[in-house]
């Protein structure tokens, strides 16, 4: 018989979420990006860059603003803003104050796409997310996630 009595023991630690959370992401992600595609639609990415300019209120922000805002890294945000600028969707403006800076602007055919994309984008959301989430789990989950952002940004 063990000298240590079970109720005295060691927990064994919780292990962490983070790999499930990880997978998670990248899986529902990727069933979102499939279904844009289909729907014969950019990638979720430009739905990001669109939406964040959109929701500015002016339409702009300054590039490190817009990487601040989406989940791009600063050298991949360049590129999607070419990408994004080659095809009518957002503009490049040089910022007067500070000549090392620019703004990218969403263009009214930038928020049209953006509009186009979000029936799609909101269905996703809905069937793959939502759905199998309580009401109070939703909850819940947005206040942790909205805790470890703000920790993260701290």
């Amino acid at each position: 018989m063990s000298a240590r009595s079970s109720s005295s023991s060691p927990q064994e630690p919780v292990p962490s979420p983070w790999p499930a959370f990880l997978t998670a992401h990248a899986v529902l992600v990727g069933k979102v990006e499939e279904r844009l595609k289909q729907a014969g639609l950019p990638e979720l990415s430009w739905y990001d860059v669109l939406w964040a300019l959109e929701r500015s209120g002016q339409g702009r922000l300054r590039m490190h603003e817009l990487a601040d805002a989406v989940v791009i890294s600063r050298s991949n945000l360049t590129r999607l803003v070419d990408r994004l600028e080659a095809e009518g969707l957002v503009a490049r403006e040089r910022c007067l104050d500070d000549r090392r800076s620019a703004f990218a602007v969403l263009t009214p055919a930038g928020r049209r796409l953006r509009r186009r994309m979000w029936p799609v984008y909101a269905a996703a959301i809905e069937e793959l997310f939502d759905r199998h989430l309580l009401p109070a789990e939703r909850q819940a989950l947005s206040g942790m996630l909205a805790r470890l952002l703000a920790a993260a940004r701290g």
